[in-house]
């Protein structure tokens, strides 16, 4: 599903070289490239838009849209070798296995690392703990992680969470697969909290299959010294981060975002928590998601500058 390579990687130093291939032999989109290159010809601070598991870039289609109203310049990169369309992922769901959190925070990073200035990272779920991975590289001039999964140090699991963690985890051999989410499953996991057509309308149009392995690699994270789902939370150069929690979310309950909060607070830099009411895992994506976005908004715009560079 990927083009052909784009002549970047990243050299010894963390840094992004000319000519050859991505760390590992990661590959970005032909699209990619463009958006990144689209981004350092405006003035508009970027701003990086990072899905989540079960989902794909188009998740944030509408959230584009409102944040270039605004003055940015958005970014939807995928995960390494992310279909296009919710259909191709379906057809395709193979594509999906044996990623896991490191490789996929490594290829947003090589693609950040590709812009002339710092952007302001925002993910939902997976995408939100890679937010934190990410800001916590000293990658974000500001960062937002809403219903974010939880990373090393976070110990709560409501019996809510495992449940939609155990679409995985009750068959070891999910880790090297794709796991789709029937519509019973994304109905409890995602869309709790809105009407039946609603539920059948998200589940249609963004409901796709999700790598095992990153739920494998949360569940276990705190039995795991190395686990790849581990932070740096008290960089001095993580920037100001804002975590969205939903206050009916199975998912990634208060708890969970709560932990992830008191873990982060530790930082010198500001850290923020508010929790959306009468909300589930799918308030990005679900008829309420502007609210969600205007949060966002508020609280980046408070912090963000077009003349934040990447060290």
């Amino acid at each position: 599903m990927k083009h052909e390579a784009i002549a970047a990687s990243l050299n010894s130093s963390g840094n992004v070289s000319q000519g050859g291939e991505l760390a590992e032999g990661l590959t970005i989109t032909e699209h990619e490239a463009e958006q990144v290159e689209r981004a350092n010809a405006s003035s508009s601070p970027p701003v990086v838009f990072v899905h989540g598991l079960w989902l794909l870039p188009s998740s944030w289609d509408r959230w584009v849209t409102l944040f270039e109203q605004a003055g940015y310049v958005a970014l939807t990169p995928g995960w390494p070798d992310d279909p296009e369309t919710v259909s191709q992922a379906r057809e395709h769901p193979e594509v999906f296995a044996g990623k896991g959190i490191g490789e996929i925070a490594d290829y947003e990073e090589a693609i950040i690392r590709r812009l002339k200035r710092k952007p302001v990272i925002i993910g939902h779920s997976f995408g939100g703990l890679l937010t934190m991975i990410l800001a916590g590289r000293g990658l974000a001039a500001a960062s937002v992680a809403i219903s974010p999964a939880p990373f090393r140090g976070v110990l709560p699991l409501p019996i809510a969470a495992l449940r939609t963690a155990s679409v995985a985890l009750r068959n070891p051999a999910n880790w090297n697969r794709a796991v789709p989410l029937s519509y019973e499953q994304f109905r409890y996991s995602f869309a709790n909290v809105v009407g039946e057509d609603e539920a059948k309308e998200l589940y249609l149009g963004y409901s796709v299959p999700g790598a095992g392995e990153p739920l494998f690699q949360a569940a276990s994270a705190n039995l795991n010294p190395w686990s790849e789902a581990q932070v740096k939370s008290t960089n001095p150069d993580r920037g100001p981060m804002l975590i969205v929690s939903a206050d009916s979310d199975h998912t990634v309950p208060w708890a969970i975002a709560n932990a992830a909060y008191e873990k982060q607070k530790r930082n010198q830099g500001v850290t923020e928590i508010v929790k959306m009411p009468g909300r589930g895992h799918s308030l990005t994506i679900d008829a309420s998601w502007r609210e969600v976005a205007e949060r966002a908004l508020a609280f980046i715009g408070r912090f963000t500058t077009i003349t934040a560079r990447i060290a």
